[in-house]
């Protein structure tokens, strides 16, 4: 295992999934009842969002809102998937800070979402070595063993990657990394079918010396945390040319 747990709390509520209504709303049964639940993650998640699979949502209070519970895990049958694109920042800020990831040692700062040039980057390291920026990026779908991302065309995705090409000629360190909040990934490959854009640009990043990483996670219904690092792989040698 490569991170601390984070924990999910307590008050995760039971729930079954009925259909997304958009982006960011999905409807759920809790208690016997349909409640509207946030999704904060704009993916497409067919794969996941199956109406009558088993979920877990968190009660939201204190805040002003149309849903009074967010999204939180997805049951799979076989194991437990992450749909928050939130936590894949907090796993990877903890897992440097605590030094479960070795390849971002030797740093004494570290700063959230920083802006370089017209983007804004997830983490900043700092140290006597010079700065290294790191973007992270939340993988939900798994298919053939493949962690595969996007699932939907992203512009910010390729914009991003961009950004660490141009980290790099300024002379500073650049990585992405991958979260599949899932364990049941084998390796990891861009989803060119559903953003060829984003997967010429990750081409380019790697061919410019912007390092990639890939973890899987482990999920339980109480805490998640980056398990296994996983290879890169070019998708057509698993799904063949597009």
């Amino acid at each position: 295992m490569w991170g601390n747990d984070l924990d999910l709390g307590e008050d995760l509520v039971e729930g079954f999934f009925l259909e997304r209504v958009n982006r960011f709303l999905a409807r759920v049964e809790v208690d016997g009842r349909e409640v509207g639940v946030h999704v904060a993650n704009s993916g497409r998640m067919k794969e996941l969002f199956v109406p009558g699979w088993r979920v877990l949502v968190r009660p939201v209070t204190g805040q002003i809102r149309k849903t009074i519970f967010d999204l939180v895990l997805v049951d799979m049958g076989f194991a437990l998937a992450s749909v928050d694109t939130r936590i894949p920042n907090t796993l990877v800020a903890e897992g440097v800070a605590n030094g479960y990831l070795p390849q971002f040692t030797g740093y004494s700062e570290l700063r959230r979402e920083v802006t370089f040039g017209e983007s804004r980057l997830d983490l900043m390291l700092g140290g006597p070595n010079g700065k290294c920026y790191i973007e992270v990026k939340s993988v939900t779908l798994v298919d053939k063993g493949v962690g595969l991302f996007p699932d939907a065309p992203t512009l910010r995705g390729a914009k991003h990657l961009q950004t660490l090409e141009a980290v790099l000629r300024t002379g500073h360190r650049a990585a992405v990394v991958f979260v599949i909040q899932r364990h049941d990934a084998s390796a990891f490959a861009t989803s060119d079918p559903s953003d060829p854009d984003l997967a010429a640009a990750l081409r380019s990043a790697i061919t410019a010396g912007v390092e990639v990483y890939a973890y899987t996670c482990e999920v339980t219904e109480r805490n998640i945390r980056l398990d296994h690092p996983l290879p890169i792989v070019d998708y057509s040698e698993v799904f063949g040319n597009v």
